[in-house]
């Protein structure tokens, strides 16, 4: 067998240990939470009892697997799932079945769906027969990349920059996915709203860790942008897609909350260019709580 494929092989077979250990646990959390008394006194009102924790499933791209410390290997995810499981007045439990590196054709395709739809249509998972909320990352991996120069202009030209028509093209395909993913949760968890984030302003300066990227600074070297003009193009970039994602959130058919991030993180805050420190991470999931403590009163 190829070397390339031993290791698309082993790739595949990780992550689906993981996925499988992930729900082992979440599975234990669910457990205890049935065998606890259904009504507890609450200490702190008489006559009231505790709120049941919110039951969330998470999919997404490394903003929700991010296994790193900063760019340091880590014994643990340090992302925005990894910091909600640990917020909130009522931590929320999480089944996260996200994984790095996916665009959300990847993450909309059918293998992930039906990762989503085993996930959803086990029991053990759900004591209510379904989760409260569905939690998605998706759309940084569909533009940064090698493949980023695409949507540049070359330095120098006559209005360059991002170009609008090219960019248009994968925001219809980054809109697609989620369009999928709104059909998708009306015909496997009917009347589940969605949250999603619109990640936060990104500095093109080539930082990555060794294991992966970088991912901006290379095409904007390649069509000769300066790290500073770069920083202009991303910004238009992360603006373009906030405002798409906007659009989605205010179609109530969609029943679509966009948690909007961008404005959260300092310089210091990012590790690289495209993931927060873990103190950033943290910054974005008390986003996420704040959107569903406002959905679900008392529930997180």
């Amino acid at each position: 067998m190829r070397a390339s494929l031993v290791y698309r092989k082993a790739l595949h077979d990780s992550i689906k240990e993981e996925v499988a250990e992930r729900t082992r646990l979440h599975q234990a959390k669910v457990a205890a939470l049935k065998a606890a008394p259904a009504a507890r006194p609450s200490t702190l009102v008489a006559g009231a009892v505790e709120p049941t924790p919110l039951l969330l499933l998470a999919h997404g791209d490394s903003w929700f697997d991010y296994p790193l410390d900063g760019n340091d290997p880590s014994l643990s995810n340090t992302d925005v799932i990894a910091q909600m499981e640990h917020l909130g007045n009522v931590n929320p439990v999480i089944l996260n079945v996200s994984h790095f590196g996916d665009a959300t054709s990847e993450e909309m395709a059918w293998p992930k769906q039906q990762r989503m739809i085993d996930a959803l249509q086990e029991p053990a998972n759900w004591p209510t027969g379904k989760p409260d909320a569905i939690l998605f990352s998706g759309g940084g991996d569909d533009i940064a990349g090698n493949q980023f120069c695409i949507f540049l202009d070359y330095a120098g030209t006559p209005g360059a920059g991002l170009d609008a028509a090219r960019f248009q093209g994968v925001l219809d395909m980054v809109k697609a996915s989620y369009l999928e993913l709104f059909l998708f949760r009306d015909r496997n968890a009917a009347g589940v709203p969605i949250f999603g984030h619109c990640y936060d302003f990104a500095t093109p300066d080539g930082v990555h860790p060794l294991c992966a990227g970088p991912w901006l600074k290379p095409s904007l070297d390649f069509t000769g942008w300066t790290v500073a003009e770069g920083t202009a193009i991303v910004h238009t970039a992360l603006a373009a897609f906030r405002q798409m994602l906007l659009e989605l959130a205010t179609d109530k058919k969609n029943n679509f909350i966009l948690v909007d991030t961008q404005g959260t993180l300092d310089l210091s805050q990012w590790a690289n260019e495209l993931h927060p420190m873990p103190a950033g991470f943290q910054l974005v999931a008390a986003k996420f709580v704040n959107s569903l403590r406002f959905q679900f009163p008392n529930r997180i």
